[in-house]
């Protein structure tokens, strides 16, 4: 799943770079050049989505001149921009409809459905031509190709899941902050620990906006379980690790009553309270570090970072991320220039050391952060000399971290549900809401039912 707030070893196939003017290509286009050359010089025109809206001026300020950046380096491409974005709940009507801009961002849940049923274009060749596929993560590009390896999109953004802890309420109550848990019976233990010493909510789940779904999968895979087979066709939540996840969550809830008064919340709510020193835990990707501290004013010695508590195991941890989609309507020549734009956008600044620099100035001019841990979309050796590059400019307490860092190369990355998986987490929403709002919900009942729901979906 997406985050709300915007979640390797070196790739062996190298990168080809062509020289600018004709190159044969695989990918049907739409219109115009389909079927024929490539043409780099040709003029074409391109539409980006996820324009920032009017309300973040200097967010809107910065894209667009990045816009004219891009034109001034590539003349022959003329580039409008849309403020279109993915969102759950509308994505697919607007692939039904074709009024997707020619690139966008759009969840990890996606590609799964999307490449068998021809709604993405292969990108394969296109990607070595504009001198891209060498740097990416090997491990994530699996998430955007088929059984035969061909790729059928470009991932950006990449996390893995983890447990936000406030230090100082650790601190008082007792707890040692350079320790989170890594366990979920040290969970339970440290969430009653905070609320009985300081009042506080020891620990909260997301539950809304399809977010309760998401983390009672991501409860499941540490403790074990799945939430579909490996095909897809059907779900494989009802069994003991999702039913002990949410057992868990009933006696913090009703026994402990240790999660506090408030127990629905998307992302951003519960970013807002957890920086406001109202819970002591939540499972969060790194990145809930930036909401915190910038938008609603946590202080950063307040911020921890530790890895995804296990039950057994080590079993993993839940991965996802957003990556761009370029429309299935595209010709050749927009998919190529698609990808010029997709590459100084995204990925210069992790290949060019003057460019990383001054991204590095650029974040802190804006009161950004630099050095945050997180997971790469790139290879490993690209990314390390990234940091290299930046390492004079961090101005994040990755000391923090430690624990989350660790989890990177001791926990597996899990990948989020292949088919529908959107729809999936929308309907487990309500039995997460029910076993925290009702203290006589059936456990056994409500899985068993949304089973039924799930699988008539996943037939589908």
């Amino acid at each position: 799943m997406t985050r709300v707030s915007r979640w390797g070893a070196a790739l062996g196939v190298a990168g080809l770079v062509l020289a600018a003017g004709c190159a044969k290509g695989t990918t049907p286009g739409a219109s115009g050049d389909a079927g024929g050359d490539i043409d780099q010089n040709a003029p074409v025109s391109i539409t980006i989505g996820d324009r920032p809206t009017p309300d973040k001026p200097n967010d809107l300020k910065a894209f667009n001149q990045k816009i004219k950046d891009f034109t001034a380096k590539n003349p022959n491409i003329t580039v409008k921009s849309t403020e279109t974005s993915w969102q759950a709940q509308t994505f697919q009507a607007q692939v039904a409809g074709g009024t997707l801009p020619t690139v966008m961002n759009i969840s990890f849940t996606e590609p799964a459905n999307m490449i068998p049923n021809k709604q993405l274009p292969d990108i394969t060749d296109e990607l070595k031509m504009v001198d891209l596929t060498k740097d990416l993560n090997p491990n994530v590009l699996k998430i955007v190709q088929d059984a035969n390896g061909r790729i059928y999109g470009v991932p950006i953004d990449v996390f893995s899941v983890g447990i936000a802890y406030n230090r100082k309420l650790f601190s008082e109550a007792g707890l040692d902050p350079d320790k989170p848990p890594t366990t979920w019976d040290e969970v339970r233990q440290y969430a009653k620990q905070i609320h009985d010493k300081t009042g506080k909510a020891g620990y909260s789940q997301l539950t809304t906006n399809n977010t309760g779904g998401w983390m009672l999968t991501t409860m499941t895979y540490s403790m074990g379980g799945t939430v579909e087979s490996a095909d897809g066709k059907k779900s494989t939540f009802n069994d003991a690790p999702t039913k002990k996840a949410l057992q868990l969550l009933k006696d913090m809830r009703w026994t402990d009553n240790s999660m506090g008064s408030r127990f629905l919340y998307n992302q951003e709510e519960v970013r807002q309270d957890f920086a406001a020193g109202k819970i002591g835990m939540v499972l969060q990707a790194p990145d809930a570090y930036d909401m915190s501290v910038k938008q609603f004013g946590m202080k950063p010695a307040d911020f921890g970072e530790g890895a995804l508590p296990q039950d057994g195991g080590p079993y993993g941890t839940l991965t996802g991320g957003s990556l761009k989609m370029i429309s299935p309507k595209a010709t050749k020549n927009e998919i190529v220039a698609a990808l010029k734009w997709i590459k100084f956008d995204q990925f210069d600044k992790y290949t060019t050391e003057s460019v990383a620099v001054q991204d590095a100035k650029t974040t802190i001019a804006d009161k950004g952060f630099v050095g945050r841990p997180g997971i790469s979309p790139l290879s490993q050796s690209t990314y390390d000399q990234f940091n290299k590059w930046r390492e004079p400019y961090v101005n994040v307490p990755v000391k923090q971290f430690q624990g989350y860092i660790d989890s990177t190369t001791s926990l597996k990355l899990l990948p989020e549900p292949s088919n529908k998986g959107q729809e999936v987490y929308s309907l487990l929403d309500p039995v997460v809401q029910q076993v925290l709002t009702k203290k006589d919900a059936d456990i056994d009942k409500l899985l068993s039912d949304t089973a039924s729901k799930i699988d008539a979906r996943l037939a589908r």
